[in-house]
């Protein structure tokens, strides 16, 4: 467990075109995976499984759900007198119109809760990254090097084509671990040390230098922060050797969710004896009807199934009709689908409603999306 010595600051305002209706109106750290949970669970539960207890959520725009899920985060243990979950929506002020420039800015704009932490220690990260660790070994190695900056990272050796470069770092490392080296959205990188959007540094440190990264007219991290100081501070890379899946568009988010009926990503993500904590919601279990039939998909509390439903994952209450199959889809809470209907490569946000007989077919790469409350 880590000391006192660190507090948590989440960046949850990114914003993504590639996501479309997904992120229409609702943060990306708000996005719903694995049938249950919301994809900033998995970075507030690395937090809280680290022994952070002072977390600072940065929201900028749709951020109602996110605020909504998180509440006063008693289901991370942050519910406190002493620190705690501090949410740090946009405001305006004469320097700021409640939009964020890049993620200096939205530090900068959280500068008066920054100031206020007694931890010496920041761990700054998004919330569109989906993985379970804890940050005890990141911060040792990290003071081990006496470093300045420190990035999680890990090694993808495969780069999938028509997908968005959303935020794509590339790190080139010496033996010690020390960044020489990045390449931050490259058409064709060469390095396969992909950064996490991770990264741990010093609070006055960082105070320094989105200061005087604003007021030089320069809002983004990587580029106006990183790059240009990769030889004047020491910035090193750590490797996260597990299961990693970023939400940078509809294809890797669909990739994410159908990865989740597989072992290997279940035990990485489930089964590391780090819990994945999440808001409770107390439903009724699973009602499966005579004729049903389930193969290897993730059902969630509450839902009727009276169908066939393979390879997919359906959220809280969903009921399937009879004669229906659902295959190789997400369908999320609240939605019916109703007799004999067909639903292939599909995802279905909240509360759609397909009448009896229509027939949704996409691909794995290209998933037909259904806007939420939408009848089909």
């Amino acid at each position: 467990m880590l000391n006192n010595n660190v507090f948590g600051l989440i960046y949850a305002g990114e914003q993504n075109m590639n996501l479309i209706e997904l992120a229409s109106k609702r943060a990306i750290g708000a996005l719903p995976v694995g049938g249950r949970y919301r994809a900033i669970d998995f970075i507030m539960s690395n937090m809280v499984n680290s022994g952070v207890r002072n977390v600072g959520v940065i929201a900028q725009k749709n951020y109602h759900s996110l605020m909504d899920h998180l509440g006063s985060g008693k289901d991370w243990d942050l519910n406190r007198k002493n620190d705690g979950l501090f949410i740090l929506p946009p405001f305006d002020t004469n320097e700021n119109q409640g939009s964020y420039r890049g993620l200096c800015d939205a530090v900068k704009n959280s500068m008066g809760y920054i100031h206020r932490t007694s931890q010496q220690y920041c761990i700054l990260t998004g919330s569109y990254t989906v993985y379970n660790t804890t940050y005890n070994d990141l911060l040792q190695f990290h003071m081990d090097n006496n470093a300045d900056i420190t990035l999680l990272y890990n090694t993808e050796s495969m780069v999938h084509e028509n997908e968005s470069r959303f935020k794509d770092l590339r790190l080139y490392m010496n033996e010690e671990g020390r960044v020489v080296d990045m390449e931050f959205n490259s058409m064709m990188p060469t390095s396969t040390a992909v950064g996490m959007d991770i990264y741990i540094v010093r609070k006055d440190l960082l105070e320094y230098l989105v200061e005087d990264a604003i007021s030089r007219g320069k809002y983004d991290f990587v580029a106006d922060v990183l790059v240009p100081n990769l030889k004047r501070l020491k910035i090193f890379g750590y490797e996260h050797k597990g299961y990693v899946a970023r939400l940078h568009s509809v294809a890797s988010y669909f990739r994410m969710n159908m990865d989740m009926l597989q072992p290997e990503a279940q035990k990485d993500l489930f089964h590391t004896g780090h819990p994945v904590y999440t808001k409770i919601k107390d439903e009724v279990p699973v009602k499966y009807g005579a004729n049903a039939n389930v193969k290897n998909s993730i059902i969630a509390n509450g839902c009727i199934i009276e169908g066939t439903v393979e390879n997919s994952v359906l959220f809280r209450s969903v009921y399937v009709g009879k004669g229906t199959t659902i295959k190789d889809s997400i369908i999320m809470q609240d939605s019916e689908i109703y007799q004999n209907c067909w639903i292939e490569d599909a995802i279905l946000d909240k509360q759609v409603q397909v009448r009896s007989g229509r027939r949704l077919i996409g691909s794995a790469s290209y998933p037909v999306i259904i806007k939420k409350g939408a009848i089909v």
